[in-house]
């Protein structure tokens, strides 16, 4: 089933948010391509997405507060016309153990992971009541469900998603809102695929499946939840891993 869904992806210029821009786009979304600073790249991926007959606008903000939050909000209500579809996929990592991580690297990751998403989903929020009906989907990550050495900044921003998206979905539902959040475990990207062979294999003894997940398949599932069919899918946190967190 198409859509014209006025929708936002933050952190769509590459990676996993250039494959969930690129499948919303193919599904018929409206798609706000957000990126921070890879102009050029966020102008290929709006340019793919018209070229397969849908639209998109590109949308430019630094999601490193609150208050860069509701700017990017505002500019792609504007642009789009209104917004009914959210995706919070934009993040950083500032990797370190707790004795050694700086002040400045907790505070960041919380803020651009977890206290931006808050803002951008406070400020849609007033668009999507409008429009009767909203879906938001939170990326997550499965070290958020599970923990993992060396985070402890990340894994307490994506584990505090998943507590928002909770929240979200029991204030809202009753206004054809939902909010959901999606755990990716690893998944392809640039960075594994610089991996020495021996650190990949490393890490597939661990999952299941014996292999890490596709971008697009990630993308396939955000696609469901932003869709009128997953209407009655709401506070959930879905993990997308291979197996590596069976629970």
């Amino acid at each position: 089933m198409t859509t014209s869904r006025k929708t936002l992806v933050t952190g769509a210029s590459r990676g996993l948010g250039r494959a969930i821009a690129l499948e919303l786009g193919k599904r018929g979304f409206f798609v706000a391509v957000h990126y921070g600073k890879s102009e050029a790249e966020a102008q290929a991926v709006a340019a793919e997405i018209t070229a397969g007959g849908s639209q998109a606008v590109l949308v430019q903000g630094d999601l490193s507060s609150i208050e860069g939050g509701k700017a990017v909000i505002t500019q792609a209500v504007e642009k789009l016309g209104g917004l009914e579809v959210l995706v919070n996929n934009a993040g950083i990592t500032r990797d370190g153990l707790v004795l050694r991580m700086k002040d400045e690297d907790w505070d960041a990751v919380i803020e651009t992971n977890l206290s931006a998403p808050f803002a951008l989903i406070r400020t849609a929020l007033r668009s999507m009541m409008s429009a009767k009906y909203g879906r938001i989907v939170n990326i997550s990550s499965v070290v958020g469900l599970m923990g993992n050495p060396g985070q402890a900044n990340y894994i307490s921003a994506k584990a505090g998603l998943i507590g928002l998206t909770k929240a979200i979905a029991k204030e809202y539902a009753g206004k054809n809102i939902t909010c959901n959040a999606v755990a990716p475990g690893f998944i392809s990207s640039d960075m594994t695929d610089k991996l020495p062979e021996n650190v990949q294999a490393k890490y597939l003894e661990n999952i299941p499946a014996g292999r890490f997940g596709a971008p697009e398949e990630v993308a396939a599932l955000v696609a469901f939840l932003a869709s009128e069919e997953a209407g009655y899918i709401n506070g959930q946190t879905i993990a997308i891993d291979g197996g590596l967190y069976a629970h």
